[in-house]
């Protein structure tokens, strides 16, 4: 539409919008290079390098900057391409969900209360004996045991 559509000469030094008929005009444009930006809600537009030339009498050469290519005779502008604001949701997946941290944390733990248990009814019961005596026999950390190890 027309009428959202505004056409900025050098980041906005001067701004004119397009008639309903699609063309458009700067007044009183010095002799130079400038850029001429589109700003339409929902579309961009490669901005457009203006050549004035000062010795041709005002002569225009225009150019795309984003592909280089020179426009001649009319200037018509169109789209590049149109903008995408929002990203689509993806659908819900079970591989997703284990692929997350929190399903990797779940994944492990249950791994952790199935498969441990049957690893301990594997070990040799002198061996499991064995293994309580030395752990009632070794004295219990304590916080103050810690910190007297670290200054060590």
């Amino acid at each position: 539409k027309p009428a959202s559509v505004k056409l900025l000469l050098n980041g906005g030094e001067k701004i004119t919008f397009p008639l309903k008929n699609g063309y458009f005009a700067f007044q009183g444009i010095p002799a130079g290079t400038h850029l001429i930006e589109v700003s339409a809600p929902g579309f961009f537009f490669s901005p457009l390098r203006v050549d004035v030339s000062a010795r041709l009498h005002g002569q225009v050469r225009a150019s795309l900057v984003e592909t280089g290519r020179v426009l001649s005779g009319n200037l018509v502008l169109e789209p590049m391409r149109q903008e995408q604001y929002f990203e689509k949701r993806e659908p819900f997946s079970v591989l997703g969900l284990l692929k997350s941290p929190m399903g990797l944390m779940v994944a492990f733990m249950l791994i952790a209360v199935v498969v441990l248990p049957k690893l301990m009814d594997n070990i040799d019961p002198e061996e499991m004996k064995k293994i309580q005596e030395e752990m009632r026999n070794r004295p219990s950390p304590s916080f103050s045991n810690l910190l007297q190890g670290a200054r060590s």
